[in-house]
């Protein structure tokens, strides 16, 4: 047997097709193992979970719901108007506030606050909330996400980042011990 035999068509081709598959897998395999990596190794941007001021205390009547909006405190130049957020602000009375984000708890659709019912309404799919952003009827099982909030020298603020999601409410079911919240 000469080393010529040794090299065949067959054997080459098929060293070639394991080569370039092995060269396939490794490429796929970078997003793959980043995307199942990435909560170990991502680094949270500054200001992630920090507290925004919605304004004086002033702009929220008690008794009244009123449409605010916050610049995201993680912010990339290229965000431009979407890094503003809106949010909706209840004043209970004085002192005690409900500040509710704007998406519903059904698809993330905008809900609207409509006086004259004290209802929030979805456009997209019919989801009703009562003012104090309890579920009221539709699709949505939960109420409205609520933010943290806190009165710090006359200004509201609320504590941004991590957005409050329906795993909390299960997590709460089941008493997990961990520090953190879950999110979606």
């Amino acid at each position: 047997m000469t080393p010529r035999d040794d090299l065949s068509r067959r054997s080459v081709l098929a060293k070639f097709g394991v080569l370039f598959n092995a060269a396939i897998g490794a490429i796929l395999a970078v997003p793959i193992l980043r995307y199942i990596l990435s909560p170990v190794i991502r680094e949270r941007k500054p200001g992630y979970e920090s507290w925004v001021s919605l304004g004086s205390l002033a702009q929220f009547p008690a008794g009244q719901t009123r449409l605010a909006t916050y610049r995201s405190p993680v912010v990339d130049p290229s965000d431009g108007e979407t890094a503003n957020i809106p949010c909706w602000v209840r004043c209970v009375d004085s002192e005690k506030f409900q500040v509710f984000a704007i998406n519903c708890a059904h698809l993330g659709c905008p809900v609207r606050w409509f006086p004259q019912s004290g209802l929030f309404m979805c456009p997209c799919h019919g989801g009703v909330y009562y003012s104090d952003g309890a579920r009221a009827s539709g699709p949505p099982e939960r109420g409205l996400f609520e933010y943290k909030y806190k009165v710090d020298q006359g200004n509201l603020t609320i504590q941004v980042g991590e957005m409050p999601t329906p795993g909390v409410t299960a997590a709460s079911l089941i008493n997990i011990s961990n520090k953190r919240t879950p999110c979606a």
